[in-house]
């Protein structure tokens, strides 16, 4: 699940997600492209041993490398939306700043 929605917010930069989820993939999300910004190959092999398919390991490769090169940290933002209707889950929207 986890792998999951790193690759949506990696694919999307924007996903609207569960507060706990967002807690716990939002280091995935960090981990991931700080791996991607190192550009050697053991970087580049576990990228592509997390995630399932090469989209995502081309999009952090190709644009979010450039992107967020001069960057140290703090690739993610997370906002509050508010309860969710039906179970009053609290919502949040985490994007790629």
């Amino acid at each position: 699940m986890l792998k999951n929605l790193a690759m949506s917010v990696i694919l999307y930069e924007k996903v609207k997600t569960t507060q706990a989820k967002a807690k716990a993939v939002v280091p995935l999300v960090e981990k991931m492209i700080t791996l991607g910004k190192r550009n050697d190959l053991h970087a580049n092999r576990q990228l592509r041993s997390f995630f399932p398919i090469e989209n995502p390991v081309k999009k952090i490769v190709e644009d979010l490398k450039v992107r967020y090169a001069t960057r140290p940290g703090g690739f993610t933002r997370t906002t509050k939306l508010g309860p969710r209707v039906g179970d009053s889950a609290n919502m949040v929207l985490i994007e790629l700043v």
